[in-house]
């Protein structure tokens, strides 16, 4: 098992990171020597992203931190795409995001962009 500790002391366990990197290196392999296809690798990436939201918010974390811009625009991807087409009620349920506006504060948020409610 690999870990990492940040500088404000959080730890990223690294072993779903290094496995992504061992099979996109895969990906670029030459011809014979044990290349996958674009078809095999996105196959493998739509298995990977299927994590529980505590791993899958980890590794955003991780790909963030190690500057992974691939790993990271696959994970926000997936969370994207999680919550695409969700109302904000919808969301908060899958996040498990409390709602602390008062009705009030919501009616006002609502109102001021109703472009993004319709």
């Amino acid at each position: 098992m690999i870990t990492l500790r940040s500088s404000d002391g959080e730890t990223f366990d690294l072993d779903e990171v290094v496995a992504y990197c061992k099979k996109h290196v895969k990906s670029t392999a030459k011809a014979g020597e044990d290349a996958l296809s674009d078809a095999d690798l996105k196959a493998w990436d739509s298995d990977f992203i299927r994590l529980d939201h505590a791993t899958l918010f980890d590794l955003i974390m991780a790909a963030s931190y190690l500057d992974f811009k691939s790993l990271l625009d696959l994970l926000c991807q997936t969370v994207a795409d999680m919550i695409k087409g969700k109302s904000p009620e919808e969301i908060r349920k899958i996040f498990n995001i409390k709602n602390d506006f008062t009705p009030e504060e919501e009616k006002e948020i609502r109102r001021e962009n109703e472009w993004a409610f319709q």
